[in-house]
């Protein structure tokens, strides 16, 4: 009845009908709402992390930035130019049960980037507002409360509906990045006119380190703790389908697409590298190192805090609203993207309860869980940040493996070797940060665990619906059942393996005699298992006369319950005729066969075809009949 296979891993999903697209650069806006609002609290972290020398670690940033997070997702927007990113690209290159399983643990860690996004956004827009001095004293202090209504007032929003405007972000992130432009210009300026500062800071950094050599060895250390300055490419992915292309582009060859999206990444990249750099050169300059610690003036604003120094509480109040309104729209994106990605692979591996696709009980497990993250990190900025480090760099990681296996997979030795020496800095990078700062890990762990208990719980709850989408009948399957020698269609399941005559033979007088049946009253049926991971597939039934006088109907699927129930259900509305199929019990222990079928898709087939049946048509008179012996 079953004989398995193996088959090529699938595809990633194709997008959906055509979107409405826009200009690349338009695009590249709305995912600069999570990567260009990171300078509301990036100089601030990048100067506690790494002190004064926060411009030369943020320099190895940017050169990893530019020289491998660009070069891998460039190569990620090749393909994956349907908005899938690298995890898809991770499902299908490995496939089967370890390729799902490894999607679940990203799952884990792209949630926690997600989350995280939105709580420190939160908590960064509310450090923006308590310490503006326009604002009431009576919020002084009172940081987390201001963090947990802007969070309700996400939550609350997306109760309501929301749809991401990509002309809100345009307005956004074009005031917001000039308004930056200006404090950095100013403040350069400054520098220009003291140059003592800059005397101070060569003295402080020979004072502490010595050498050039020395403090290269440092920044090389400690930049890792930077990292979370390199959020945005999986977003700059996952938005490629509203990206505009060209007038020749299919949707299997958008080659418009692929390059306007690279150009978004690029151009992205570029313009956030020069803002970490100048930013980071006039924070450490121009600020003292106590004002950035907790509590300090700086803490968590650290360009607001130059903005009212010296551009005065006007243009400063502007640029805090500013702020806050653009971290408050990152939150909003980072929730929309985690309610297009949980739904996106969990109900396609039957992994998720019935609600998992709607979207206000998302919204509300996703906000408490914000209020709860923000309640262990106490709201603060500086403490969040390896947390959200932790999600980004797993990703990238991800990434930059994916390109690698698939430069391998096409037999590029250069790009193989390039692509995984970035895969190794990464990697790198990655468990330093997670050595200096475990949080993130802990709290991914925590999602991924949650993730994978109810991703098992939901899949065995889940096996036993009828879970073959359609059901297409050969004109030779056609023919064998329309020309059925008598009123009564019976099908005897045949567990087949090297399809020999004398196999049928066998087959036959077992079926005779255990089932009291005519020699030629009855078809074979045999399932060939494909990639039993899968949920749900198409079934073609294809059907064959073996050796001039065996009938038989074949096809291929993920589950031999799952098809022989489908087929039974489709047999009896095409023809007006209840089925009737065969079974012999098949040997071993109960539970070993039930494993069997949740993860190799056989098992115990009798009772679990039953039991499909049962479900799928309540109606005792119109189900199937199923035989056991």
């Amino acid at each position: 009845m079953k004989h398995v296979e193996t088959a090529p891993a699938p595809s990633a999903p194709e997008s959906g009908p055509a979107e409405r697209t826009s200009p690349w650069w338009r695009v590249m806006c709305l995912t600069g709402v999570d990567y260009f609002s990171s300078l509301g609290y990036q100089p601030g972290i990048a100067a506690i992390a790494a002190g004064l020398l926060s411009p030369l670690a943020t320099i190895v940033l940017v050169a990893l930035t530019l020289l491998g997070a660009l070069p891998v997702y460039r190569r990620v927007a090749e393909a994956s130019p349907h908005g899938q990113g690298s995890i898809a690209m991770l499902e299908h290159l490995l496939g089967r049960w370890g390729g799902k399983v490894f999607v679940l643990v990203l799952l884990g860690f792209a949630v926690t980037d997600f989350v995280i996004t939105m709580t420190l956004s939160a908590a960064d827009g509310a450090t923006h507002l308590v310490q503006n001095p326009h604002v009431p004293s009576v919020l002084a202090g009172h940081q987390a409360w201001a963090t947990y209504a802007l969070l309700a007032l996400l939550g609350a929003v997306f109760l309501r509906g929301f749809t991401e405007a990509i002309g809100i972000a345009v307005t956004l992130v074009s005031v917001y990045l000039t308004l930056n432009a200006v404090v950095i210009v100013v403040c350069l300026a400054k520098v220009a006119s003291h140059t003592a500062v800059i005397g101070d800071w060569r003295h402080g950094l020979t004072t502490s380190h010595g050498s050039v050599l020395a403090m290269v060895g440092v920044s090389l250390i400690v930049f890792p703790k930077l990292a979370l300055g390199m959020s945005g490419f999986e977003t700059g992915v996952a938005v490629m389908p509203q990206v505009r292309g060209d007038a020749e582009d299919t949707e299997a060859h958008p080659v418009g697409r692929i390059r306007n999206t690279r150009r978004l990444l690029t151009t992205a990249a570029l313009i956030m590298s020069l803002y970490l750099v100048t930013s980071s050169i006039v924070c450490t300059l121009l600020i003292p190192q106590s004002a950035f610690e907790p509590g300090g003036a700086a803490d968590g604003r650290a360009l607001a805090y130059l903005a009212h120094l010296y551009l005065g509480s006007g243009f400063g109040t502007v640029y805090d609203v500013s702020t806050l309104l653009i971290l408050w729209f990152a939150g909003a994106s980072a929730m929309a993207g985690l309610l297009n990605l949980i739904p996106r692979y969990l109900p396609r591996y039957g992994m998720s309860p019935q609600w998992a696709g709607a979207t206000r009980p998302l919204v509300v497990i996703i906000t408490a869980i914000a209020f709860l993250i923000t309640a262990i990190f106490h709201a603060s900025v500086s403490a969040q940040g390896g947390a959200y480090a932790t999600g980004v760099l797993v990703l990238m990681t991800s990434a930059a493996v994916a390109v690698t296996l698939e430069a391998r997979r096409r037999r590029q030795r250069v790009g193989t070797v390039v692509f995984g020496l970035i895969a190794l800095v990464f990697v790198y990078t990655l468990v330093n940060n997670c050595i200096e700062r475990p949080d993130g890990l802990k709290i991914a762990a925590c999602f991924i665990a949650a993730i994978l208990i109810v991703s098992a719980i939901s899949r065995t709850y889940r096996a036993f619906e009828l879970r073959i989408t359609d059901v297409e009948l050969d004109d030779a399957a056609l023919h064998l059942l329309r020309h059925h020698p008598s009123n009564t269609i019976r099908l005897v399941a045949n567990e087949h393996g090297d399809l020999n005559e004398a196999e049928y033979r066998a087959k036959v007088v077992e079926a005779c005699a255990d089932n009291h049946l005519q020699r030629e009253d009855w078809l074979f049926v045999e399932v060939t298992v494909t990639d039993p991971s899968e949920f749900s597939a198409r079934l073609e039934v294809h059907g064959v006369t073996a050796y001039g006088k065996h009938r038989v109907l074949r096809m291929r699927a993920p589950s031999v319950p799952n098809a022989l129930a489908a087929l039974l259900l489709h047999i009896r509305d095409v023809t007006g005729l209840r089925p009737h199929i065969y079974f012999a019990w098949t040997e071993g222990n109960p539970l070993r066969n039930a494993l069997r079928f949740l993860f190799l898709g056989e098992g115990e087939i009798a009772p679990i075809t039953r039991e499909i049946l049962r479900r799928a048509e309540p109606d005792r008179d119109r189900r199937p009949h199923v035989h056991v012996s």
